[in-house]
Order: structure tokens, then sequence, then C-alpha cells
């Protein structure tokens, strides 16, 4: 009976194991659905739209092939039209049958004013006896290549084929080239993994190997009982008492063979041992080979935990970059600036840099070109990063502020970058250190952005535009000034140091030229233009241009204003002596957390830098 047990767990263990093996090879469904992008007519670029990428939920795998290079990057649809606005390309929708169809864009004719009747006759007349002269030529954009730019989230490179995993909204859009100026690859395809999880195929084939193992087990039983009943069922002859050998009598250095059988024990253990080990080895292959969609899930579904979020306001945009886009671009603007720096090129700086932090590392350059020992710039620091605040504007300029922990210096930098259009890169406007003791106020998450506040918003205690104005008046008349009141005082480290440098070189000059010349400072604001983010309490971080003027003029007719220990004035003025005297300029870069109309705060310094600009002859 043992033996007819054992047959029948093997026959159910073969079942139950090969249905669970075929349930995960012959009868399971394909990964992936896969479709097909095709274009009919040749484009340098091809943008497959997020309605697409969408038509199956779940992660996407972009793939594309042709010779040589073949690039793919991923961004916010509005961003990715803006950048082929003035060129042709294929794109990639949805039909309102669900089909995949493939329309090739074509640029907008630019506005031209049509000129008056008579003027229009007097010209075809003029040309042709009388008939006007249409001009069919329209201006061809030079191909554009599309790696690098800062528009986009991520991009890929590869040659021949690329196949890029994604998991894109339906917001966003993928745009797929060669160089920008050879046709996009055409043999494209999107694909989206299927759900076909075989949820009993492990409980089978475990299931099976159990069994299999209980018939091993009964068929060892099954011989065992039939080895056990194997021998003479009559009455032997009755045999003579053996009697035991005593060894000390037969002397102890003769060999004994003992007569003494093994124990059934000792035989039966090995060749249990030796049955039950392959059988505990194939459970463990079959346990090893079934992977996590090959059992039933009974565990709940997770309740998501409720966190603290900011609710974006109605109607406000999307934000300009992400949090990765913006070390990206970061990233990129420190290595070019660290090469300008490196070889003193205004026209390289000139691509990442722009208003007050351009026209400091310009003059840097001047002064390092004619003085050896000239100190360079400080580096741009771009990691850690720990704020990013991007305007929410689907537009053009846009700006991003950017908050940056140097660890090796234990000190913070915070930066605005702008980009003025789709297709310029975005470039460092604003940086400044911020205060040891520097509370910075509540901002919105990078994923929501803010909006820029305008120029003379009245929704601030002081609009963006006079805020330049009325800190300079505050540094050139102290609590004399009218707008005194409306910054805060204590912490304000750049009041303070303009403050003490200005009376110890008034001092130093009074010593020696102060009956033959006068030395005068002045502030003001500068020449770039205010850039602000609101704040989460209705505030906003203002950065300002501000100017610092030494003028140092003879007061005797026969004096004359020398230069000795001056290389830096001399070096920009080009003079190392002047009877009508010098100016020099400085430029601070300041930035300032504005309240909002209401609010009993103050207007409070952040952080700021200072550098020399210009210096001048005076005529």
């Amino acid at each position: 009976m043992r033996f007819v047990w054992a047959v029948a767990a093997f026959v159910l263990a073969a079942v139950m194991i090969g249905a669970g093996i075929a349930q995960r090879t012959i009868f399971q469904g394909p990964e992936n659905d896969i479709a097909a992008v095709s274009v009919d007519e040749d484009a340098p670029y091809l943008v497959i739209d997020g309605t697409v990428l969408n038509e199956i939920p779940g992660a996407q795998t972009l793939r594309a092939q042709g010779d040589g290079n073949i690039f793919a990057a991923y961004g916010r649809t509005a961003d990715m039209q803006a950048w082929l606005a003035d060129t042709s390309y294929n794109v990639a929708t949805l039909d309102d049958a669900g089909e995949i169809v493939t329309e090739l864009v074509e640029p907008e004719a630019p506005a031209t004013e049509a000129p008056a009747e008579g003027e229009a006759a007097a010209e075809g007349d003029a040309a042709t006896g009388g008939e006007a002269v249409v001009d069919e030529t329209a201006t061809e954009v030079p191909g554009r290549s599309p790696v690098g730019s800062d528009l986009w989230l991520d991009e890929f490179q590869q040659s021949d084929i690329l196949i890029a995993p994604l998991q894109l909204p339906s917001e966003m859009s993928v745009l797929v080239a060669s160089d920008g100026t050879l046709p996009a690859p055409s043999n494209v395809s999107v694909s989206w993994p299927i759900a076909n999880s075989t949820p009993w195929a492990g409980p089978l084939i475990v299931g099976g190997g159990i069994l299999m193992a209980v018939g091993v087990f009964l068929y060892i039983l099954g011989i065992r009982h039939a080895r056990r009943s194997r021998g003479p069922r009559r009455k032997g002859l009755p045999m003579p008492v053996t009697e035991p050998i005593d060894l000390a009598i037969e002397g102890a250095d003769k060999g004994v063979i003992s007569s003494t059988p093994p124990t059934r024990r000792a035989v039966t253990r090995g060749r249990r041992a030796f049955a039950v080990l392959p059988v505990v080895a194939v459970s463990a292959l079959m346990f090893s080979g079934c992977s996590a969609d090959a059992w039933p899930q009974f565990g709940a579904t997770p309740t998501p935990t409720p966190t603290a979020t900011v609710i974006d306001q109605e109607g406000q945009q999307a934000p300009a970059v992400t949090k990765p886009q913006a070390e990206r671009i970061l990233s990129r603007i420190a290595a070019t600036v660290a090469e300008a720096d490196e070889s003193k090129d205004k026209d390289l700086a000139a691509t990442r840099l722009d208003g007050a932090a351009l026209a400091a590392r310009a003059t840097n350059y001047t002064l390092r070109a004619s003085i050896a020992d000239y100190a360079a710039p400080a580096p741009i620091v771009t990691k850690p990063l720990e704020i990013v605040l991007p305007e929410s504007n689907d537009a053009w300029p846009r700006s991003v502020m950017a908050v940056v922990d140097d660890q090796e210096s234990k000190t913070s930098s915070i930066m605005v970058l702008t980009q003025q259009d789709a297709w310029a890169p975005y470039k460092l406007s604003y940086s400044a250190g911020l205060e040891a003791s520097t509370e910075m106020p509540d901002l919105a998450p990078y994923y929501i952005g803010a909006v820029e506040p305008a120029a003379d918003s009245p929704f601030l205690i002081m609009a963006p535009e006079d805020l330049a104005a009325a800190y300079a008046d505050i540094i050139n008349k102290g609590e004399e000034s009218v707008h005194y009141d409306m910054f805060e005082a204590e912490g304000d480290q750049l009041r303070a140091s303009i403050a003490a440098d200005r009376q110890r070189r008034l001092e130093s000059f009074n010593e020696t030229a102060s009956k033959t010349g006068s030395l005068t400072f002045s502030s003001g604001p500068g020449q770039f233009g205010p850039l602000a983010l609101a704040t989460v309490e209705s505030g906003a971080i203002v950065a300002v241009n501000l100017i610092e003027v030494d003028t140092v003029k003879p007061t005797d007719p026969g004096a004359v204003i020398k230069l000795p220990d001056n290389p830096t004035v001399k070096t920009l003025a080009g003079a190392d002596q002047s009877a009508s005297g010098f100016t020099t300029t400085f430029t601070d870069q300041v930035f300032f957390y504005v309240p909002g109309q209401g609010s009993t705060d103050k207007i409070r310094l952040l952080g700021y830098s200072s550098d020399i600009l210009d210096a001048k002859v005076i005529k």
C-alpha cells in the first residue's frame, strides 16, 4: 500500500509542477505591449506627445534605431514646442480612435506689415511692369543641435540604437533626433510592461516539490517494509548456544575478527541521507526559481500618510525647472565659468554669466591680466543644493533661485539664474554669500515654484524697483534717511562693513592729503534691475545691484593725485596720476527679504557680495 501512495504522490507532484512551470512559460502572455511610431516625411526632429506615452498606464521604454548617433530627451511639452517653434518637426499624437498618427509641423511665417495699395502697385509696376512680385523664399533656420539644452529634464545619447526607460506624465513629451540637421530616426517604438503575473505558479511548484518529497519518503518506507518481511516464515531447527569469545584466554596478540554484523540502524541511516538530500536540493531550486509575481499577494494596500502641503494658486503656471534639472544646469554653469576663470576669457564667461555677476567677473579678468598676483574669483559652488525655488512661468524670461552650502568653507551661497528665451542657456545673474545667521523665509517647494512679483508691485512693503535706491540712501545718510526704519539694522553686516571701511580709508587719507585733496563716498542703485521671487507668506526675496563710488579730488590748484601704491585703480583708469582726480566704483550684489503689505516685519538683509567694478580719471 505504501508503494501505491508513493506512486500517487509522484503523479500528483508531476501534475502540479508541470502546471506551475507551464504558467510561467507556454501559457504566460507577452511581457510588453509595443507600439511603433511611423514617420511619413523626413524632419530633423520627432516629438512623441505625452498622450502617446500614456496610452497604456505604467512605465514606458523608448526604442529608436538608425545610423550614427541618436539623441533623445524629455521635458515639458510647452517648452519643447517653444524650442521647436522656428523649425519643422514631426509630432506623434493619438487620433480620435486612439491610434498613433504622425503629422509634420511647419514653422509659422514671421509676421510682416502689408504695404499700402499705392505702394504695392508702384513697386509692382517698377519691378515687372505692373505685376506685383511675391517673394516665395523663406528664411531657413540652420540645424540646431538639441544636445545640452537647459530645457530638457534629462537626455540620452547612443550610437545606432537607443533604449531609454521612462516614466513620464501626460504633460511631458519626448524629443528624438540625430544631430538637428539630419533626419530623425524613423524606426521608433514605445513599449509598456504588461501585468501578466501568475500568482498560483509558485504555490503549485512548491506544493509539487513537497508532494514529491512525501512520495520519496513513502517509497523508502515501502522498500524497508519489504526487506523486513522477506525472510522464511517456518520455524527452523534449534541452534547451539553461541558462547562469547574470551579475548583474555585467546591472547591479546591474536587478531580477532568480529562476526557481529553492523546494525540495521547504521545501514539505513546512510541510505536515508542519500535519498533525502537530492529531494531537498530540488525543492530549494524550485523555491529560488519563483519570482515575486509568481505568488499571490495577500498584504493590504498601504494607506498613504498625509503630509504638510503647499497649495498652489489657481492658474499658477508650471515651475521652470525641477531640482535635478537645476543641479545639472548649475554644474554646467560652474564648469564653464571655471574654464573662463582659468583662461580669463570674458566671451566664454558671457555664455553662462549675465548682469552684475558678469560685470564683476569681467573686471577681475582685466586686473588679473595686468597684475600677476591679483586673486582669482571664488569658484561657483554647486553641491549640496539645499534650496531650489523656480519661477512658475510658461513664458520667458524665467528665473530660478538656488542656495548651495559649501562644506569646506562652512558658508552658503545664494544665486539667481535667468533664461531669456527657449534657446538661450540659463545664466548666473546674481550671486552672494549668505550671512552666517541668516534665517530664510518660508518658500514653496520646487515642484510648485513661485511667481515673480512685478517691479512696481504694490503687494510688498517696498516695490522691488525702489529697493536699491532706498538702501543706498541709508548707506549715505544713516539714521537720517527716510527709509531707515523700514530696514532691519541688527545683523546687517553689509551696512556695518561699508561704514567701517569708509571711516578707515578717510582717516588714512586725512593723515597725508587732507590739506591738498578730498575723499568722498556715495552709493546708489546699479545699472542692473532687480530680480524677485515670492515667498509663502506673501513676501519676496529680491536681488538688487548697488554701486559705491569713491571720489578723490585735489583741492589745491597745483596738487596732483598720484597712485603709487594702488595698482588696481591704476590698471582700470589707465593712468597713475591726475590733476582732476579719480573715481573708483564698486558693485554690490545684495539679497533682501521684503515682507508683504500688512506685515510688521522689516526688510531684512540675507546676503551680499562686493567687487571692484571700474576706475576712471575725472574729466
